[in-house]
């Protein structure tokens, strides 16, 4: 059976984060949720916990729905849980990390930030194949359609499994009954919304986020889910950029040879 840890960044008590493990687990996976005890969006990957002489607390958690499933909430980000449940903190490492079903979209290359989305990539990066999962509720949502973002991410998990270890997808639902369709789409350039500087004082400073009011890249996630279809985008971790500053030193190309003196491997 497909081992599924179900986490997010929006707290073990979200509402999302209950809907997809219901939903995983009525499609017969074998389901462990752990979440952060507290909110953490914006925790990107982050390993930081709340820590008390060196150890972080892990509360065990009964989700009313589904209380046969193993849940624990965690001091600590979602990139910490997915971290952790690769070395066995929660039993056997999961074969799939599920992240969300998230309080607002994901999309563009704002996704850096987000916790959701860091979590998925730290799975990926041990071995997993994972998947964040975001409900576009927009800024003052009438309704939410947990239901939707947790069923678009159990139907695309058998694409998922067929995929690679170490596969990451972000997947963006309409907070709707049903979308268009599944299309997959580029990062936009930037997200749907920004954090701002609202106020700024000697002693502190407070954020606010806000709507941003650029128009959408043709055929990019941002475009397509406004335009009522579920987004999917294939995205990697760290990833290495060539700069061609020649052989270093050591190397067996020309060792010792100037950046930029047309040795091998300069281009």
């Amino acid at each position: 059976m497909t081992r599924v840890l179900i986490t997010n960044d929006d707290g073990i008590d979200a509402p999302g984060l209950c809907a997809l493990a219901e939903a995983a687990l009525g499609a017969g996976f074998d389901v462990t949720v752990a979440a952060p005890a507290v909110q953490s969006s914006g925790s990107s990957a982050s390993i930081v916990a709340a820590e008390t002489n060196g150890r972080i607390g892990v509360e065990h958690r009964t989700l009313a729905p589904i209380p046969e499933v193993k849940a624990f909430a965690i001091q600590g980000g979602p990139g910490l849980i997915a971290l952790i449940a690769a070395r066995g903190a929660f039993g056997d490492p999961a074969d799939v990390v599920l992240s969300g079903v998230n309080h607002g979209a994901n999309v563009g290359r704002a996704i850096l930030h987000s916790g959701t989305v860091g979590a998925a990539l730290t799975g990926g990066l041990n071995g997993a194949r994972a998947m964040a999962v975001s409900l576009d509720v927009g800024m003052n949502p009438g309704r939410f359609h947990w239901k939707s973002g947790a069923d678009a991410a159990i139907a695309l998990i058998p694409e998922l499994l067929a995929r690679e270890e170490g596969t990451v997808m972000n997947v963006n639902v309409p907070n709707s009954e049903s979308a268009r369709g599944i299309r997959e789409s580029t990062l936009a350039p930037f997200g749907i919304v920004q954090m701002t500087v609202a106020e700024s004082e000697e002693s502190y400073l407070r954020l606010a986020v806000e709507e941003l009011p650029n128009v959408p890249t043709a055929h990019s996630d941002a475009a397509n889910l406004a335009d009522g279809w579920i987004t999917v985008t294939g995205i990697d971790s760290i990833i290495e950029r060539p700069l061609g500053l020649g052989a270093q030193p050591g190397s067996s190309d020309e060792a010792g040879s100037p950046p930029g003196s047309g040795g091998s491997g300069t281009r």
